[in-house]
């Protein structure tokens, strides 16, 4: 994309760039006032562990509310239709639930600074290596997805070219991540949320009320070229890239719902680091759970979006009849704002879809310099140094991270489907590191050595189905290679470290205490309730009930 793409231009006028300004006022000036309370490095990284469950819990769907969400599912809303649901529905809302309810006493209990520290007390040093290093490189990777797209808002607004829009837009969330620390992230993260929902909402409305309703987008999309099938979730045939119905509700379910799915939500850190900044074990649990109720209802102003885009926008219909055009599915919602929004609410929209990507690129961030900081340079370069000086470190590490991000969103601009390229890099580093994560919490007998033998063997398998992929030996449209390669690179790491296991020793029983959930004392992975903590609205496991319950309903309504 180029910045003398008229296609594209939005008709920005003063009032837009008003709105605009007003924002990235708000936004420095948190990271300012943050700064005022950043004393040590547990405060820069981590917030002091101080902050109230509903603040986490919104900076923890806030901070998935990237380029993923955004533009990515907007995009598959454009070419997929409902299926995209399934990222939601199926691969995301049990695992957020399962992370509050199972997972998030062992992460707080312990004490850890992140999750790679958790790998080095279960696995010990060859695991964590790999583990840091894979989630340090998976982070500047994603970094460089929401950069892309947040110069290319930049680009389309103001024509400048898309190397400077990166730059500009890098120094923007450079500010207030290195003033500020986690808690600048986060603060900024919750009015991102609603800025983002007060953008995309109207847009929803004013583009149902364009095609007809609710009805006239059925009918309109009936008649396109993705046919009725794109109106109903299940079984989702041309997401998965599977012809066969029943191979492609089993991709969903295993690739997507369970290994891609718990791989991101329970062991990214991106997202747990929010939660241990809460102030206790009970805001921890409620975090994921509390983020769970919004991330439901994300579908209706992200997907349907990108599904009115694709038969109300001719440049986008002509896409997906399938001819070739100026025009990406990355393109769905600026191409509907283009069209639908008046300037005011043009402005309003445009800085959602900036908030949206800062959110994003801020979260990448802010877990990069705590993992390259606390777990790489403190444990194997810089050892025994003063607090001040990791303080310093984290700082600087972030300016690196933002560096290499403008690097890396020259890969995102080659994908015209975002969600191609990240299911993909999920598929390389979260789906192994679930396995290893999830064998090693329930069973004792895993040793360190098949720790961090299936993390090396499970990513290898990912991008060795990734590769046949590419080269058509595999063949899999849609986003089936990545639901594959997880669910190979699962079971591959699976099994080599029960076989690894069996035959080396295992830790102690005592040095597994806090780290095994059969070893742990009920006591210890469940929290005592504090004061303000008492109500039944504040119970974990009651709400994340409610949420399951919710979920289900909606797959019922809209399968």
């Amino acid at each position: 994309m180029i910045a003398q793409d008229s296609i594209l231009r939005l008709d920005a006028t003063a009032i837009d760039y008003i709105i605009i300004a007003l924002y990235f006022t708000f936004v420095l000036g948190i990271g300012y006032l943050a700064k005022r309370a950043v004393s040590n490095s547990l405060d820069f990284f981590l917030s002091g562990r101080s902050l109230p469950a509903w603040v986490t819990g919104l900076a923890f769907i806030s901070a998935n509310l990237g380029a993923i969400e955004i533009m990515g599912m907007s995009a598959n809303g454009a070419q997929y239709g409902m299926p995209t649901v399934h990222y939601f529905w199926i691969g995301a809302i049990p695992a957020m639930l399962f992370l509050g309810v199972v997972m998030m006493p062992f992460y707080y209990g312990s004490k850890v600074r992140s999750v790679p520290e958790f790998m080095l007390r279960r696995f010990g040093k060859p695991a964590h290596l790999v583990n840091a290093i894979s989630f340090a490189v998976a982070q500047v990777l994603i970094a460089g997805v929401n950069l892309f797209l947040l110069a290319t808002i930049v680009n389309v607004l103001l024509g400048w070219p898309i190397w400077v829009s990166v730059v500009v837009a890098a120094v923007i969330v450079l500010s207030y991540i290195t003033l500020g620390g986690l808690s600048a992230a986060i603060y900024n993260e919750v009015l991102q949320f609603f800025v983002i929902v007060a953008a995309l909402l109207p847009l929803t409305i004013v583009g149902l009320h364009k095609v007809g309703g609710w009805q006239g987008l059925v009918d309109k999309v009936t008649a396109s070229p993705g046919g009725a099938e794109q109106l109903s979730a299940w079984p989702g045939n041309e997401l998965s890239g599977f012809s066969n119905s029943f191979l492609s509700v089993i991709g969903l379910v295993f690739g997507l719902g369970f290994v891609l799915s718990f791989g991101y939500w329970t062991t990214n850190f991106v997202e747990v680091q929010r939660a241990m900044a809460s102030k206790n074990m009970s805001a921890a649990r409620r975090t994921p759970i509390i983020g769970a109720f919004p991330k439901m209802f994300v579908p209706f102003i992200v997907i349907i979006p990108g599904m009115i885009a694709a038969v109300a926008v001719p440049e986008l219909a002509r896409v997906k009849a399938g001819e070739a055009g100026s025009v990406t599915y990355n393109d769905a919602l600026l191409l509907l704002m283009r069209d639908l929004l008046p300037n005011g609410m043009l402005g309003l929209a445009i800085t959602g879809l900036l908030a949206s990507f800062m959110a994003g690129m801020a979260a990448n961030l802010s877990s990069f310099n705590t993992v390259m900081t606390y777990d790489l340079i403190e444990r194997y370069i810089v050892k025994d140094r003063d607090d001040s000086f990791y303080l310093r470190t984290g700082r600087w590490v972030t300016v690196g991270g933002t560096i290499i991000a403008i690097g890396t969103a020259a890969i995102a601009s080659g994908y015209s489907n975002l969600m191609d390229y990240l299911q993909q890099l999920f598929s390389f580093f979260n789906a192994p590191l679930f396995a290893t994560f999830i064998l090693g919490m329930f069973w004792k007998r895993m040793t360190a050595t098949a720790g961090w033998v299936g993390l090396v063997s499970g990513t290898t398998t990912a991008v060795i189905v990734f590769i046949l992929s590419e080269t058509g030996v595999i063949d899999l449209p849609g986003q089936g290679a990545s639901f594959v390669g997880a669910g190979a690179a699962f079971v591959v790491d699976i099994l080599l470290s029960v076989l690894i296991s069996l035959r080396t020793r295992p830790k102690t029983d005592e040095e597994l205490k806090g780290l095994v959930y059969s070893l742990t004392p009920k006591e210890d992975r469940t929290e005592t309730a504090q004061e303000g903590d008492h109500g039944w609205y504040r119970k974990p496991t009651l709400l994340a009930g409610i949420a399951l319950a919710m979920t289900i309903v909606l797959n019922i309504v809209f399968g």
